[in-house]
């Protein structure tokens, strides 16, 4: 199930694993599993992409990897199957996610022996790429009625959804914002004016697509199978250049 109105959808290059991720949720969906459920699912399987990693496994690191893509856009898909968003959901998720990308850094270094400061570098530099794309991407769904799970800014705990403590919420939206606020008010600085604009067009939509997390974890994946692990920190320091170049498109092209 799409986020957008079909007049909006655009080609996701990071969402790839849609259709699996579908199959995977219709299987679910008159189950007692939850979205929940999905999400501890994906947290395994990056855990063990990154065991993969240190023990040198690199066809089966990327493997899990790609798996935990697809798991990742399953849980969101079980939930809306099952008419369940759920705010906790959607925290637990981007917790888990920037815990992974951390960790995923790491292995990287560990294993290639690599500078402990450029794998910092190349951590903030996914997480603001990631952080762009959903900035816009959220602009853009609150924009056309598309779905509002996800809020544009996340300054305050929501109110708990049917079903959910609020404590609970409240709990979650904290650790939230805690590990993104630096990352969102960074991106917030470089374009505050993005909220104002017109619906994105589609070929820009799948520009940006390109710095979200499935297709960041394709890329891994791809150099972990060529035996170019050495590349990835770098390679995703020197990615955010993309990031300047797709504000600059929204700014002065749109």
């Amino acid at each position: 199930m799409s986020k957008l109105p079909k007049q909006y959808q655009f080609v996701d290059l990071s969402d790839y694993g849609r259709f699996i991720a579908h199959e995977i949720a219709l299987a679910l969906q008159d189950t007692s599993a939850t979205a929940i459920h999905v999400t501890i699912s994906f947290i395994i399987s990056g855990l063990l992409a990154i065991v993969c990693i240190l023990y040198d496994y690199p066809i089966a690191a990327a493997g899990f990897l790609v798996l935990k893509s697809v798991l990742d856009a399953a849980d969101g898909e079980l939930a809306r199957l099952k008419n369940q968003p759920s705010y906790i959901g959607r925290y637990f998720d981007s917790i888990a996610d920037i815990i992974l990308n951390f960790l995923f850094t790491l292995s990287f270094w560990y294993v290639t022996d690599g500078n402990l400061f450029y794998t910092f570098l190349a951590f903030i530099g996914i997480q603001l790429q990631g952080t762009l794309y959903n900035y816009y991407y959220v602009i853009l769904r609150n924009s056309v009625n598309g779905d509002t799970t996800s809020r544009v800014f996340e300054n305050h705990a929501p109110t708990a959804m049917q079903g959910e403590s609020q404590f609970a919420v409240n709990r979650f939206y904290a650790i939230f914002n805690f590990l993104y606020i630096v990352f969102d008010k960074a991106i917030y600085y470089l374009d505050r004016d993005a909220t104002q604009a017109k619906p994105f067009p589609k070929w820009f939509m799948t520009l940006v697509s390109s710095l979200g997390l499935g297709f960041q974890l394709l890329i891994m994946s791809i150099m972990l199978c060529f035996g170019l692990e050495v590349y990835v920190i770098p390679f995703f320091i020197g990615y955010s250049v993309l990031i300047i170049l797709l504000i600059g498109i929204r700014k002065w092209v749109l």
